[in-house]
């Protein structure tokens, strides 16, 4: 442990990077960009953009934001025409929340101007000192997202216990959806040897889960099924561990494609699975909720 002189010193340096920074973005200006939101504005425009069917909820765990002040914006919003809510399917207090075509476009435009903004911060560094600067950056990021003292665990169950359930029904809630299972047939996948579960702890607490399920209609074929990391875990590469570990136990059940099905607004989940060879197919089930049908060759043979 540092001495407490020490410990002063970085706080302090901390604390005037922290200044400069703010200074150096325009972050302390009454509107982003000098445009016409403020910096809190344009980040939940941003966050409903990248997440289409966000509800306010998720909005305030993903920011750290008061449920207070995140039920007024909103409404501000939905005025000014650049967000829609929508009806939720299992509480009518949770409201879906998606941009309007004028909301796309006012994100579109942010973007493009905080992008021009960095870019004519890193056009005046040498690539060197660009390169620097980009590996600090990043570093940062690791270590405050990620702290050493909290392991990522992935565990495959044998039972169903309460946190799993719990996980399940918060995906559930979060994209949705409509056909679900019960804990009974939760526990009946779990005894099928090709099938499984396993969920992500950080320390002691579940941060996700994922879900595979033996296809009986395709021959040597699984699904993926509810892959889901809560918001506050994101960021740390715990959907790619649990998807790792779902196939690494497809291949020793000598199953040979790992099929899923997702919906088109799940843009980020789309690019996790293109990452990981994952490629658009034809339906191959009768979940009315789908829209996207994807799937992975584990050994190079056909179905």
């Amino acid at each position: 442990m540092a001495s407490g002189t020490a410990i002063a010193e970085q706080v302090s340096s901390v604390r005037e990077f922290n200044r400069f920074y703010t200074s150096r973005l325009g972050l302390l200006r009454k509107r982003h960009l000098n445009g016409e939101f403020s910096l809190t504005e344009a980040r939940i425009l941003y966050e409903i953009g990248a997440h289409p069917q966000i509800t306010a909820s998720t909005l305030c765990t993903r920011l750290g934001l008061d449920p207070g002040y995140i039920s007024r914006l909103p409404a501000s919003f939905i005025r000014r025409k650049l967000i829609r809510q929508f009806a939720g399917r299992t509480d009518g207090r949770e409201k879906p929340l998606a941009l309007t075509t004028a909301g796309e476009e006012s994100v579109a435009h942010l973007n493009a101007q905080s992008d021009a903004q960095i870019l004519g911060i890193l056009a005046g560094l040498r690539d060197n000192e660009r390169d620097n600067l980009v590996a600090a950056l990043v570093q940062a990021h690791r270590i405050l997202a990620a702290p050493a003292s909290q392991e990522i665990r992935i565990v495959r169950l044998s039972a169903a216990p309460c946190e799993a359930l719990e996980i399940v029904e918060e995906y559930y809630e979060a994209v949705h959806v409509v056909q679900r299972d019960d804990a009974e047939a939760l526990r009946a996948l779990l005894a099928e040897p090709a099938s499984g579960m396993w969920l992500a702890y950080i320390g002691e607490q579940v941060a996700g889960c994922v879900v595979l399920r033996r296809l009986n209609s395709i021959p040597r074929a699984g699904e993926c099924k509810r892959l889901f990391v809560k918001p506050a875990a994101r960021g740390r590469g715990i959907a790619t561990l649990l998807l790792d570990a779902l196939e690494e136990h497809a291949r020793s059940r000598q199953l040979d494609w790992i099929y899923l099905d997702t919906y088109d607004d799940l843009k980020e989940a789309i690019t996790l699975y293109e990452r990981r060879g994952y490629e658009r197919c034809e339906r191959y089930n009768d979940n009315p909720q789908a829209t996207l049908f994807m799937r992975k060759n584990l050994r190079g043979s056909t179905p």
